[in-house]
């Protein structure tokens, strides 16, 4: 995959890390476990002290996606997102088992009365459309299924939506989850920003 900033300044100026047993924020921790049991969204929630009401509505991916963003993107000072028009704001996701969870439960409430309250969780994008909801973010969205976090993809999608689309920043990364593990990667991505040079290499 091949991408041209045609001098464009791209800066990665935030980033969250979450697997099983931590959760970072610019190479800080923020949360982690010593023992065997895993992270819980619900516990993250509670911990970080959110507040939230629909988060517990949500499935998994949703739940550690809308995590990741909140945590990402907002601090003691506001949020990052601060002087951005919100229609220049860019989602770019990526996700490997997307929403099969739900999918597999959806399916059993078929055999008598199919559940309205999983069914609009059985879309990957879900995920984009609860962080935008929450943050208030209305440009480019794009949600991608892969089977695993391929950086040059991503790298040219983000570039395609600053370059070539207009957007002055993107949310972009890869959020994956099932019942019994995590793997979350978020980046905080601006056009003119003060962090590292955005590219593949430096998304870790």
């Amino acid at each position: 995959m091949t991408y041209n900033n045609r001098g464009v300044k791209i800066t990665i100026d935030h980033w969250i890390n979450i697997d099983p047993t931590s959760f970072s924020k610019n190479g800080h921790s923020l949360l982690s476990t010593t023992d065997a049991s895993p992270l819980k969204p619900e516990e993250v929630y509670k911990q970080l002290q959110y507040s939230y009401p629909k988060f517990f509505k949500m499935d998994a991916l949703c739940k550690w996606a809308w995590l990741g963003a909140e945590a990402l993107l907002t601090g003691d000072k506001g949020t990052v997102y601060d002087g951005v028009d919100k229609k220049k704001i860019a989602v770019v996701l990526f996700t490997a088992h997307g929403c099969l969870d739900v999918d597999k439960r959806y399916k059993e409430t078929m055999s008598t009365i199919p559940s309205p309250a999983l069914f609009v969780y059985t879309l990957s994008n879900i995920m984009l459309g609860e962080i935008c909801i929450r943050h208030g973010f209305k440009g480019e969205q794009t949600c991608l299924v892969q089977e695993q976090f391929d950086k040059e993809e991503l790298a040219f999608w983000v570039n395609e939506m600053i370059v070539n689309r207009g957007m002055d920043a993107c949310l972009c990364g890869w959020v994956d989850a099932t019942s019994y593990q995590q793997d979350v990667r978020m980046f905080w991505v601006k056009k003119d920003g003060d962090g590292l040079i955005f590219s593949s290499a430096a998304m870790q």
